[in-house]
């Protein structure tokens, strides 16, 4: 069986009011289907958050959803200061996932 990798990622509203933290297999996939409301009922949709403004690779799915629970379990201000060291301007990186 082959092991696959996998990405965590945070999406923002645009005031950066609401954060979304996800865990995915396929971040290019995953985060086209947050633009565009893919699942119309999910949270993403709903808040509108539709910004990736935070994300790390991860050579094992296991360890990003790992990574994943310790974002969800940490609070809100150091969700920002993590997003911040890499992206002060909280500007929308989908475009570097495209590349």
């Amino acid at each position: 069986m082959m092991k696959r990798g996998g990405a965590v990622y945070i999406m923002a509203n645009e005031f950066h009011h609401v954060l979304y933290t996800g865990v995915t297999s396929d971040l290019r996939k995953r985060v086209f289907e947050h633009k565009n409301k893919v699942h119309p009922e999910s949270f993403t949709s709903k808040y509108q958050t539709f910004k990736l403004v935070y994300y790390e690779g991860f050579h094992r799915i296991e360890d990003a959803i790992a990574r994943e629970k310790q974002l969800k379990g940490g609070s809100r201000k150091k969700k920002i200061e993590l997003i911040e060291s890499i992206n002060p301007t909280w500007k929308d990186l989908y475009d570097e996932v495209l590349l």
